[in-house]
Formats: C-alpha cells, sequence, structure tokens
C-alpha cells in the first residue's frame, strides 16, 4: 500500500487521497463470491452489522434523507460482513443515512445469499426479523428483545450476552476501515462513496494476506 496512509486529510483534504485509493485498489469480491469463499474454507458463520460514515451536513431539503435518527447525525448507511475473527469479506452500497439496516439487508437478498452458500449469520437485535424462514431454515441468529408483555429471563439475558461477545469481532472490523482518517466526514456522492469503502476493503484483504 506504498503510496498511501492513514493519515490523509480527515475530510480527505483536496479528493486526492480518496481518488487515490478508488483508482489503486483492486476490485472488492461480490456478496455472493465472498460468502462462497468462506463456505470453501469450512467457514460456517459470519458476521453481519451496519455502521453509518458521516458526512458533512449540507443545506436543502435533498441532504434529510442522510440524517439518522439513531445516531442523530449525517451519514451514509453500509453494511458489511466480516468473517468470525472480523476481517471485513463485504461491503453494501450506499445507502441514505435514514434507511433502515433491515430494510437494507432485503435490498441486497442477504438471507437468500447465504443459504445459497449454506452460511448462517450473527447479527445484532436490530436484524431482528430479517430471516424469512426462522423456525425451519434460520440463518439469521440474533438475540432476543424484551417487550412490555415479555421480559427477558435469565436464560435469554445470558445467550445475548453470549451472542454479543461472539459478535464482537465485526465491531473490530468496522474500527479498522474507519482508522482511515478521511472517512470522518466524507464529502462526496453516495456512489463515490461506496466505491472507495470497497476500494478500502479490498486494500485491507491485500494488507492482512501479505
Amino acid at each position: 500500500m506504498a503510496g498511501f496512509g492513514r493519515s490523509c486529510h480527515p475530510s480527505g483534504g483536496d479528493g486526492t487521497c480518496p481518488r487515490q485509493t478508488r483508482r489503486a485498489a483492486p476490485p472488492a469480491a461480490r456478496l455472493d463470491r465472498a460468502l462462497q469463499k468462506i463456505a470453501r474454507s469450512g467457514g460456517v458463520v459470519v458476521l453481519l452489522d451496519g455502521t453509518l460514515v458521516r458526512t458533512r451536513r449540507r443545506t436543502g431539503t435533498e441532504n434529510r434523507k442522510n440524517f439518522s435518527g439513531k445516531h442523530k447525525a449525517h451519514g451514509l448507511l453500509f453494511l458489511a460482513l466480516t468473517d468470525v475473527k472480523g476481517n471485513l469479506i463485504w461491503i453494501s452500497a450506499a445507502k441514505p443515512g435514514r434507511s433502515s439496516e433491515i430494510t437494507t439487508a432485503r435490498h441486497n437478498k442477504i438471507t437468500e445469499q447465504l443459504r445459497a452458500a449454506g452460511l448462517g449469520a450473527l447479527a445484532d437485535l436490530g436484524f431482528v426479523g430479517l430471516d424469512d424462514d426462522p423456525d425451519d431454515n434460520p440463518v439469521i441468529i440474533t438475540g432476543r428483545k424484551a417487550t412490555r408483555n415479555h421480559q427477558l429471563t435469565a436464560a435469554e439475558k445470558e445467550a445475548n450476552r453470549l451472542l454479543n461477545r461472539e459478535r464482537a469481532a465485526v465491531e473490530h472490523g468496522f474500527a479498522n476501515l474507519k482508522s482511515w482518517r478521511f472517512l470522518a466526514k466524507v464529502r462526496m456522492h453516495a456512489r463515490h462513496a461506496t466505491t472507495l469503502l470497497r476500494a478500502l476493503l479490498a486494500l485491507a484483504n491485500t494488507e492482512v494476506q501479505r
């Protein structure tokens, strides 16, 4: 990764560093190919999560769709899959910050792709209800939510704790991605942001393989 540095200007500066990254990085893997690679290596599960990459706040109604009520900030929503060690294997296209993680996952047909590859995914409570066949052939494993009529039992709380422990690696994958300082607040179109993050994914995987 000569010629690059995680010390690029926090906002991307004049855009040189993001442009260099997009041009130099090899293409990131498609979702189906990334999952098939995990399956061929003997893997049985991946980790699923979403993150908000913050953007510059701009005036006008066009930018309202990028405001995330969950994070109370403007940004672009990305979903990602990692292996059990937290190595990123796939990143979705950018969606407006107001988009929900579960809707974005359905748009990318993640459950279908997991079943085709014979894999499962561990996910947080934001993905409860994503699995379209949770009883007979579940592929999305989430914790249990407490409701007004059902408080979690001690066993359910312990199961949630154990699941969160297994999922912790996905946070490391996001942290590694966001350590590129020019992602502090991106100033670019969603399509370009998608290309940039996928380029960083490819570069990160190249770095891991060395």
